[in-house]
């Protein structure tokens, strides 16, 4: 998997320690919800980045008050008719005030990235077929957008409302 973060491509510094697995001692660490919950106070104090990753079935009321303490959130797109991980994106930016990173995992898919970015994500798990280049081409090729959104896109009511 490639990794795309705010228009780049980048080495990915992130690791994903699954449930059963030591925590490495140095480097950003990315950790399941239930993991989150059952250490979150040895978590919370670790010198080091830690990130949460939420499937598309779980809801942010486990993290949400414990915000200031992730540096990173991943939400999974499982299929690409599962949306949720939209809805979660846009209620980290706009009723949390979330600054950190929103990292969308799973099938992520161009058609889908103009849409992303609108919603808050920065960062997006993708395969190698998907480039930076792509990646600004689909968000750059529809100028004009109906609904607001967590960007700073103007919709089209304002524009033509003035």
């Amino acid at each position: 998997m490639s990794l795309i973060r705010n228009g780049e491509l980048e080495t990915d510094d992130w690791v994903y320690v699954s449930d059963d697995e030591e925590l490495p001692r140095q480097g950003g660490i990315i950790v399941s919800a239930s993991r989150w919950e059952s250490e979150k106070q040895s978590l919370k104090v670790r010198p080091t980045p830690v990130g949460v990753r939420l499937n598309a079935d779980m809801t942010l009321n486990g993290i949400a008050g414990d915000l200031h303490s992730i540096d990173l959130v991943a939400l999974a797109f499982p299929m690409f008719t599962d949306g949720r991980a939209y809805s979660a994106a846009r209620t980290l930016r706009e009723k949390y005030g979330y600054k950190g990173e929103i990292r969308a995992v799973g099938n992520v898919l161009r058609d889908q990235l103009a849409f992303m970015t609108r919603c808050g994500f920065d960062s997006f798990e993708v395969g190698d077929a998907i480039t930076p280049a792509i990646l600004q081409n689909a968000i750059s090729e529809i100028d004009t957008c109906y609904q607001p959104a967590s960007d700073a896109g103007i919709p089209a009511y304002r524009l033509r409302h003035g």
